[in-house]
């Protein structure tokens, strides 16, 4: 019961964390944000701040599905599949540097990019699968809206980042890509912050679902 209520609490510490650790990490001034990837900072001089935060976000995707699947939440199958990859491409993405812009690709770097590929298209595709799930669900019925609202944020943005990284030249990827991450962070935030409500029993106007919630909860001890 305690870990059940105090993995939703870890997993958002998580997500506040990473994002604070990586706008610290993008306060070089002497690096250009619009035309830079996350992981192209992650190799310069302020990079050990973003590489922590791109493995603590990881980390905390991992807990998060882990109270999900605790909490009975709609995820079982497809969805919980494709949040474990997202969670094990950020952490290896975060072990495994790319290479600095105007380097060459060395192996550890196209590692690095493939994972990176499967973390920016795994929680979009999550995204998408959750919101018939989340909607016919009356305990997370009042997110599904906002999840299917980021889930279309997410595959524009995937749309986006795939003509830019391809036809598009790389001009403005940075940009981009942050966006696309805002997008997915977003997710994990409302899934996280939904997910303390219930646990924590603060939903508001929700009282029946709470009771019902800590009984499952109870039945599981």
């Amino acid at each position: 019961m305690t870990a059940r209520r105090l993995y939703p609490l870890i997993a958002c510490g998580a997500i506040v964390f990473a994002v604070v650790g990586v706008v610290v990490g993008q306060l070089d001034a002497s690096l250009d944000p619009l035309n830079m990837t996350v992981s192209e900072y992650a190799v310069s001089d302020r990079g050990g701040v973003t590489e922590i935060a791109m493995a603590v976000l990881g980390l905390g995707s991992l807990v998060l599905t882990l109270a999900l699947k605790a909490a009975d939440a709609p995820v079982r199958g497809m969805p919980e599949k494709l949040l474990m990859l997202w969670s094990g491409a950020l952490i290896v993405a975060a072990v495994i540097p790319t290479t600095p812009l105007g380097d060459d690709l060395t192996l550890t770097a196209q590692i690095h990019r493939y994972v990176s590929v499967a973390a920016f298209v795994s929680l979009p595709a999550a995204a998408a699968l959750l919101v018939p799930r989340l909607a016919a669900d009356e305990a997370w019925k009042p997110i599904a809206r906002t999840v299917e609202w980021v889930a279309l944020a997410g595959g524009l943005g995937l749309l986006a980042i795939t003509y830019v990284a391809l036809p598009g030249g790389g001009v403005m990827i940075g940009l981009v890509e942050r966006l696309l991450l805002g997008a997915e962070v977003a997710l994990l935030a409302v899934l996280a912050g939904w997910l303390v409500r219930l646990a924590w029993g603060r939903a508001i106007g929700k009282p029946v679902e709470i009771a019902t919630y800590h009984r499952f909860l109870a039945s599981r001890s």
